[in-house]
């Protein structure tokens, strides 16, 4: 028996995808996503991400980490979704719902001849309040507030955009040994759930520059929630403003967030398909 699946990507951080809108073969989607997210041993992957049917939603997504954790969002991944089920067929609609374990979100679809050129995902709102992100606080926010990582003091930003997300404006993010770090704040007490850690270069009010270590996938080439959780921390900080097209700069290519008065936050960004596959159950038992 042969499961097949779609390897996709929204800028470089890349997904393995299973239409499960008609069946759904796979019985244990976190020991899968462990096994063959890995390079070398499986297809390679920062996870897996399941397309099913929702009855509340035109669509419903299921995320595994490539550690097999399951995750309640990925931005990069409800694009991915938008352009499978359009033009794979699965619905005609230029505007989609998904639901997601953080709640419904609606995706607008840019379709020229046939084919889906951008995706712009309404993310919601996102989320300040410490005990709801969470991180443990005496404080109702933490907001540019320092805590221990590692022997030094670094400050902060804590948001969430239905995962958390820990933003830290900062200098000469090229140089991070983020392989390095990168676990230490993931796994800092502070985060009960673990937490995404983005590093932020400010180039300008327009124009933000980050890398990203992901709770559960390490450092990946991008994050859609933390490209829209930077933008969050940085109007809220004051670095950027409301209603400005805020140009995110990762690894993979550039994401567009819009921050809407004190309000939901708009991402748009591509989302391409890299290619088909079979898995053969018997290597992945």
């Amino acid at each position: 028996m042969a499961l097949k699946f779609t390897k996709m990507h929204g800028i470089g951080n890349d997904y393995i995808y299973f239409d499960c809108t008609k069946n759904n073969p796979i019985s244990e989607p976190s020991k899968l996503s462990e096994k063959i997210s890995k390079y070398h041993f499986g297809v390679g992957s920062d996870g897996i991400v399941m397309i099913l049917p929702s009855s509340v939603a035109d669509f419903r997504m299921r995320m595994f980490n490539a550690d097999g954790s399951e995750g309640k969002m990925c931005g990069n991944a409800t694009r991915c979704i938008g352009k499978y089920v359009y033009e794979r067929g699965l619905t005609d609609k230029t505007t989609v719902t998904l639901e997601t374990l953080s709640g419904i979100k609606t995706l607008t679809l840019s379709v020229s001849d046939g084919k889906v050129s951008e995706i712009s995902v309404d993310m919601g709102k996102p989320v300040f309040e410490a005990e709801k992100i969470p991180v443990i606080t005496d404080e109702k926010e933490f907001i540019s507030k320092a805590f221990n990582v590692c022997g030094k003091d670094v400050t902060a930003t804590c948001v969430s955009m239905g995962n958390p997300h820990c933003v830290i404006f900062t200098e000469n993010i090229d140089s991070l040994n983020l392989e390095k770090i990168g676990p230490d704040f993931e796994n800092h007490k502070i985060f009960p759930e673990r937490v995404n850690t983005e590093f932020v270069e400010v180039i300008n009010e327009n124009t933000l520059k980050m890398r990203v270590w992901e709770r559960g996938s390490g450092e990946t080439w991008a994050c859609g929630t933390g490209a829209c959780a930077v933008t969050a921390a940085a109007v809220k900080n004051g670095i950027c403003r409301f209603d400005s097209n805020i140009t995110v700069k990762l690894k993979g290519g550039d994401l567009k967030i819009k921050y809407i008065n004190d309000n939901n936050i708009i991402m748009t960004g591509p989302a391409s398909f890299v290619f088909d596959g079979e898995l053969l159950m018997e290597n992945i038992d």
